[in-house]
């Protein structure tokens, strides 16, 4: 089960999978750069990481490497709730407190995601979309359709990419 994703992590990550496609260091530190003061050195060594653990494939081009999720935030967010709820002691009393702290519009998504389940025939929710969003470490998130996930969050602006650079 994956551990939560420090702060520059997700960030980085964050980067990754709302842009969709293979990116560079210098493409996600000049994104970066617009928030906070950071080094060059730091986000190379934070993607590498990132590769080490298995959250992201490279491949080199030129001089760089383009880095690409190996999953999607639906499955990283799914792995990470399954994990919570897996260890509690009562898990129908954990999902009637998670439910308690829903807004109308996320209980609405909830039913709405209960519907394409019953609805595949027992078939996992990525399944049903045309998506096969694995469990961490596992697939490649370019074939899985990534762009067609729902919005990981209500009231989530659009991803925006940056202009494609060379590093």
């Amino acid at each position: 089960m994956p551990r939560q994703l420090g702060d520059l992590e997700d960030a980085v990550m964050t980067r990754v999978w709302q842009w969709n496609r293979p990116v560079t260091v210098r493409e996600v530190l000049e994104d970066l750069q617009r928030e906070r003061s950071i080094a060059y050195t730091t986000v190379m060594t934070v993607m590498d990481n990132l590769h080490q653990k298995g959250w992201v494939r490279r491949e080199v081009e030129g001089r760089a490497y383009r880095y690409r999720a190996v999953s999607t935030r639906a499955a990283y967010a799914a792995a990470l709730m399954n994990e919570a709820w897996s260890k509690s002691d009562n898990r129908a009393a954990a999902l009637v407190a998670f439910f308690g702290m829903m807004s109308p519009e996320e209980r609405q998504s909830l039913e709405d995601a209960v519907r394409i389940v019953q609805g595949a025939g027992g078939e996992s929710a990525h399944n049903a979309e045309g998506t096969q969003g694995t469990r961490h470490g596992t697939g490649d998130a370019g074939e899985r359709g990534e762009g067609e996930a729902p919005a990981d969050a209500p009231g989530e602006p659009p991803p925006s990419a940056p202009p494609h650079s060379g590093d």
